[in-house]
């Protein structure tokens, strides 16, 4: 009875097990794990990696900087050079007395005009004028002597010693009477050149040393404007070329260059020149500060508002451009002329597109937006007759 108790208690719980298998609770059990670490697994991927570096976000660029731009009309320009100086008389003598002695005439005045030989001073001379009247009676003795001694020696009764004394004896009479005629030159002044008479500080019946000041003359046609070029211009000029002189009256006058020096001034490193100004009516006076403007062979050049120039990378004056590329660029310049609607500036390639506007808030090598410049912004910066041949 034991025995059949034991197998069917067995019997039960083998039925139970087999019952608890076939409801699928185990199976549920493992699935759900599954899920869990599925889930897991997902939540983790879309987690970001924390050992991984984060890629920074690419910054936007910033745009480009709009400049107004202008190819402005070329031009033949006569180039202008201008220099301070003054005006001097193209000749100036300062008269002296050759000898002591008392002032006996002085006929000319200050202001008056002189042709060349013109007495200007004469000193009393009395006993030289006698002296040059004893020889030439000297003179007219010793010829006569010489005469007879001749007509004596044609008929033998005259040695030819006697002659040949004869002889030397006019000469020494004329030499006497050269030095005599020329102490009384000395006792005389008389103009040099054409002028006028600037000066006489000395009076009628007044005594003057040996070189002392007559009067001073001066030769004011032409006048000169003299003037300093730099290194630099020389090479633009030449003689012949045209100037115009302004000077400090206001008057305007037209010369021409007469002469440049070729040896620099060793403290300024300056050329001298010299303009040659018609002065015939003498309304031009010496000594006058004036300004030249040297008019040198003329240049391929455009006229352009002061406002245009700026400083380069390295201090030099010049213009920042447009290329094709859009890529600012800085050209110096050469100034060709200064004038009252602008500066003509040469050493500018003719495809330029030059900034008119915003010059100064970019740099070379930058890339631009480049537009054109309004009519209203040209009349503005290139004048109304400049615009007009836009």
């Amino acid at each position: 009875m034991r025995i059949r108790f034991h197998k069917l208690a067995a019997v039960v719980v083998l039925i139970g097990f087999a019952a608890w298998m076939a409801t699928g609770e185990f199976s549920s059990v493992g699935s759900v794990a599954a899920n869990k670490a599925k889930a897991a697994e997902v939540e983790q991927a879309k987690a970001p990696d924390a050992n991984k570096p984060k890629v920074a976000e690419a910054e936007p660029k910033p745009p480009l900087r709009t400049v107004a731009v202008v190819t402005p009309p070329r031009k033949t320009y006569a180039r202008a050079i201008r220099i301070s100086g003054l005006t001097e008389a193209d000749k100036r003598a300062v008269l002296g007395a050759r000898v002591a002695g008392v002032i006996d005439k002085l006929p000319v005045k200050q202001g008056q005009h002189v042709k060349t030989g013109d007495l200007v001073m004469m000193l009393a001379a009395e006993e030289k004028i006698s002296m040059v009247d004893n020889a030439k009676q000297l003179v007219v003795q010793r010829q006569a002597e010489l005469d007879a001694a001749l007509r004596l020696m044609k008929t033998g009764n005259l040695p030819k010693l006697q002659l040949d004394t004869a002889r030397s004896n006019l000469t020494s009479a004329q030499s006497l009477l050269k030095t005599a005629q020329a102490l009384l030159e000395r006792n005389e002044v008389r103009a040099p050149f054409d002028g006028v008479i600037d000066r006489v500080p000395v009076e009628l019946g007044s005594s003057i040393m040996e070189g002392g000041e007559v009067a001073t003359i001066l030769k004011l046609d032409p006048v000169i404007a003299r003037g300093e070029v730099s290194e630099r211009d020389l090479g633009y000029l030449k003689l012949g070329d045209k100037a115009n002189v302004r000077l400090v009256s206001g008057q305007t006058v037209e010369g021409t260059v007469r002469y440049i020096s070729r040896d620099a001034s060793s403290a300024t490193r300056t050329f001298r020149v010299e303009v040659a100004i018609p002065n015939g009516d003498g309304s031009v006076p010496a000594g006058m500060t004036a300004e030249i403007a040297l008019n040198a062979q003329p240049t391929d050049a455009v006229l352009l508002p002061r406002s245009v120039v700026t400083l380069g990378d390295k201090g030099d004056l010049g213009i920042r451009a447009v290329g094709k590329d859009n890529k600012v660029a800085f050209f110096p310049i050469d100034l060709v002329d200064d004038t009252p609607t602008g500066l003509v500036l040469g050493g500018i390639p003719a495809d330029a597109r030059i900034i008119v506007a915003g010059q100064e808030l970019v740099k070379e090598g930058d890339v631009v937006n480049p537009v054109e410049a309004d009519q209203a912004t040209i009349r503005k910066l290139l004048g109304e007759a400049t615009a007009g041949t836009q």
